[in-house]
Parts: C-alpha cells; structure tokens; sequence
C-alpha cells in the first residue's frame, strides 16, 4: 500500500508542477478556508490545506465502513432515547468533568418537563483508521463518532474533483477516472430539509448556530446552497443572538429575530471554551424548543468517550439493540480495545498497566474537535498524577491503533514543499431522521478522508495537523 504512487515519488519536476495545479484547482474548485488573520472576513481567504495526491485506501475496509453506517445512526439513536443508559453510564463522569455534567442536566431538565420536539435528526460521522495487526494484515478500528458539528462534508465534496486534475497532470488519466464521486454537503442537507419539512411550517427556516470565529465557513456554505436549492430559508445565528432575541411562545416554537426557526443545527457548542453563562441560558432555551435540534443535547451526550468505553463492554450493545445480532456484529468488529479508569479494582489495574507501558495506550477526555488526547510519556505523566483521584474518571483509555504510514505531500498555503510520511482517517457521515417513534430516513451521506504527518499524534484539520485527502481504493 505505501508504494501506490512510487514512480511519481521519484520525479521531483512533475511532483512541483502538479504541486502548483494543486493548488489553483482547489481555489478554483472552492476548497477554501477564511485566513487565520482575518477569520470573520471572506475578502482574504486561501485554500484548505490537502494532500498533493488520493491516499490508498483497502476496498473491503472502506466498504465495511459504509456498511455498518446504518448500523450506527440506529444506535446513536436508540443510546439518546434511553435515559436510564445515559444516567449509569455517564454517572462518573458528571462528577468528574463539569462540562459533561452541564449538558447533562439541561438533559434531565428538558426530559422533566416534557420534550416538545418529536422530530429528531442525527447527523454523525463515525472516524475510523486502519489497524496494522501483528501479521500487517489491515483492520477498520473505530476511533470515535462525533455526533455534534461533523464538519468537512462540504469541502471534501470538493476535493475529489482536485486529486482528479492532479492525476491527470501526472500523466494518470485512468487512476484519476477511478476516484469515488463523493457529495456528502447534498445528503446532509437531505436530512435537514426531511427534518425542515416534517416540521410542518413552511415559513420557517433553517439556523445554522455558528461559533464566533468562523474560519471554516465555506464548508458550512456548502450544505447551505443545497438548502436554498430547496428552496429553504437559512439563517446564522450565535448563540449570544439567541440569549439577546430569541424566544419561545406558548407551544414552545422558537423564534430567533421574529423568525421561527424550524431546525437547529449545530456547528458550535462542542466544546466547554463556547460556552459562558448566557450560552448556556441560550442553549437551554434551544433544548425546551419544540424546534428539531440536530443534535438534541441527548444525541450530543450519546458521542461522548465514556459512552463508547461502556458500549464496548459485553452485552452492552444486545440490551441498545435487542433482536439486531447482524447490525451488532458489525459495530462490534470495528470496535478496539476500550477500557474504563472508574475508581475501583478495574479502573486501577488498568490505569497500572498504562502507566507502565504508555505507549500501547491512548488518553482520551471526554471532548470533541482533536488535539485533546494523550499519548505516551505525557499520557504517563498524567495518569501518575491523577491514579488516585476521581479525576480519572473523566477519561477512558484506548488501545493505540498502529496504522502503514504511506509518503505523501501536504498542501499548505506558506508551507514549504516537501515529502512526508503520512497516516489517515477516514470518517464515513451518516444521517438519520426520526418522527416519534418511526425512523423515517437513515443512510450513509459520502465520506471524509484526512491524512496527517507521522508526528503529529492528534488533531484534525480544523485544528490544523490534518489535511483533507481522497480515498484511492485498492
């Protein structure tokens, strides 16, 4: 696998001038971010950063990926409607990590006094990477699923279209007409105006709830053309817009700026630096809305680290899906090894073994948007600090995946050229739609692909060690 684009490698000339291809076809393609310096303006913008060439992916892994998707949706599902789960297994972590324990009881607050939404739409995207076993034979390991603010769907839609023009250029028009068509912006907005219609008014619009810095707009951009293609109304709101000028009436339909707000959907709010008291107040209000919120504060609960650790444990999945043993086959055999630091017998053997050999572990906190775990020396240093501390119980440990690192070139505007070796992710979303009790859509919407440079243990592109990639599958 790491030889798929060998003698192109080798030939430094052609490698510049597709480098330089490159990067005009993402601009011209669309694939853009708003700059570091000038993150709320989109006068100075330049491309997302990418691999210069399609990274090799294994055929029977990405078509696993895609097939257990369904299986997914209808889990994150069934975790978000089953309280008695969420309670037990997040109990710990309440205490624990305040962040979790706010969400959680805006969670029970809502729940006590009657959930007005009986719409519900899930967008997630499930991140896997591919594990290299003792005998080099490749393996779909599941790293986590985000269920709130899965971004890159709409830029990644773009990207085919790059790898594309570049193989071309490199005299490859044959490996270049092989690359997947990809559009996961159009299913994703599928969902949303599914969700936008069943809630029955046509005068109401969609809202996009959006961080104060927005450097990764125009991915947003994407899934909100399609949108407006439908003819639905989009509105980009913070959530300081909604603690200043939003409201509820007497049947709990939200209205932002006069306006009712039919969906909500989050791009922001996933981690504790959005929030201060008025956001908080601001989220409360969204969540006692009859408005559909993607995700309910449930469906963002059901994505945490803690809840994966505890899916992994026998029996767990039988009791989330009863009577589906082919769906929980297949979720189980991406699972890796996943283990709890709850105080206790169990939690302290564990955190002993890690401690003593670090680098077979990966430290997760219960947070969202990379560039949060620990690895190795660091994740000793810390493990030592806090064995004997409920604190631990804020984080769960994983088996570290040991994926075939291939060579490739990053793409960055600024960066200079050079060759890296590489590792990638791929992220496959997913999209449901529920009404009351009757699951009304649930599909697979396209695929992401990032790559990152062998050193950098952690972190995706918004975070900015990841680059967008294109699956070639082999």
């Amino acid at each position: 696998m790491a030889a798929l684009w060998e003698d192109v490698l080798r030939d430094e000339p052609a490698i510049r001038e597709a480098a330089a291809v490159a990067v005009d076809a993402a601009l011209l393609e669309g694939v853009l971010m708003r700059t570091e310096g000038e993150p709320n303006a989109s006068d100075v913008v330049n491309y997302a950063p990418f691999t210069l060439l399609p990274s090799a992916v294994p055929s029977a892994l990405f078509e696993q990926a895609y097939a257990v998707q369904q299986d997914f949706n209808l889990l994150v599902d069934a975790i978000s409607q089953n309280k008695e789960f969420l309670e037990s297994t997040l109990a710990s972590t309440v205490k624990a990590d305040d962040f979790t324990a706010r969400l959680f009881r805006i969670h029970m607050q809502v729940l006590e006094e009657g959930l007005a939404q009986s719409v519900f739409l899930g967008i997630n995207r499930s991140d896997y990477m591919f594990d290299c076993g003792v005998d080099g034979t490749p393996a779909l390991k599941q790293i986590e699923i985000n269920t709130i603010a899965a971004s890159f769907g709409g830029l990644t839609s773009r990207t085919v279209a790059v790898h594309g023009q570049v193989l071309k250029v490199l005299g490859k028009p044959k490996e270049a007409s092989r690359l997947l068509p990809n559009n996961p912006s159009k299913g994703l907005a599928l969902g949303i105006a599914k969700a936008w219609e069943l809630y029955g008014s046509q005068s109401a619009v969609v809202m996009f709830l959006v961080e104060e810095v927005q450097r990764n707009i125009f991915d947003q951009r994407c899934v909100e053309k399609e949108l407006w293609n439908r003819n639905i109304r989009v509105i980009r709101k913070r959530f300081r817009d909604v603690f200043e000028r939003g409201s509820l009436d007497d049947a709990k339909r939200l209205y932002v700026d006069g306006q009712e707000v039919a969906v909500v959907y989050y791009r922001e709010g996933y981690v504790p630096k959005n929030y201060d008291q008025q956001n908080w107040e601001a989220r409360l209000l969204l969540e006692r809305s009859r408005a559909v919120k993607c995700p309910d504060i449930a469906t963002q609960l059901a994505g945490t680290k803690k809840v994966q650790q505890e899916l992994s444990r026998p029996g767990t999945l039988e009791r989330l899906l009863p009577g589906r043993a082919e769906a929980i086959a297949r979720i189980r055999a991406t699972f890796a090894g996943l283990y709890s630091l709850d105080m206790g017998e169990e939690g302290d053997k564990i955190a002993a073994t890690a401690i003593a050999d670090p680098d077979r572990f990966v430290l997760k906190p219960q947070r969202e948007g990379g560039g949060n775990n620990l690895y190795g020396e660091e994740l000793r240093q810390v493990l030592e600090k806090i064995r004997d501390s409920p604190e631990r119980t804020s984080y769960i440990l994983m088996d570290k995946i040991k994926p075939q690192p291939a060579v490739n070139y990053l793409l960055r505007a600024h960066s200079p050229l050079q060759a890296s070796e590489c590792i990638s992710e791929l992220g496959i979303f997913g999209v449901y739609v529920r009404q009351g009790k009757e699951m009304v859509m649930n599909k697979a919407a396209g695929h992401l692909l990032r790559t990152k440079a062998v050193e950098h243990a952690d972190g995706g592109v918004a975070a900015g060690v990841a680059v967008l990639d294109t699956p070639y599958v082999v």
